[in-house]
């Protein structure tokens, strides 16, 4: 059993930047699969970037590609999502999750295979 708690999110004027983070209790996140998603309304959830076991592989979908980043905090227990260059696009509620998978080599961002997921943190975009 893993806990995720995901926070950072708020309102932000286009071109802006956010730091979002997942918390874990429960299990140590360095361990597995971390994902970032999103939802936006009326929207299915997206996948938009996860990082794999320790630090050896993260993935970028092409929505967020070069201004989105995703990396650890070891001795926080948390995984974070440092995003610039926000649009309006970008609104919607962010998720993280993991499917608790141990020693991945390699990251993945499949919604039905993420077994623990956070409440979420709401990210609004506008001017």
């Amino acid at each position: 059993q893993v806990q995720l708690v995901e926070s950072g999110g708020g309102l932000v004027q286009p071109g802006g930047s956010l730091r979002l983070s997942c918390t874990g209790s429960g299990r140590t996140l360095y361990d597995y699969n971390i994902g970032w998603f999103r939802q936006a309304p009326g929207n299915e959830r997206e996948g938009i970037s996860c990082i794999s076991t320790g630090d050896g592989n993260t993935f970028y979908g092409d929505s967020v590609k070069g201004r989105f980043t995703i990396f650890r905090d070891y001795a926080k227990n948390t995984v974070y999502l440092q995003m610039t260059n926000l649009t309006p696009e970008d609104t919607a509620v962010y998720y993280c999750a993991t499917d608790l998978i141990p020693g991945t080599a390699y990251c993945h961002i499949t919604v039905d295979g993420m077994s623990y997921w956070g409440n979420g943190t709401s990210v609004t975009v506008s001017s």
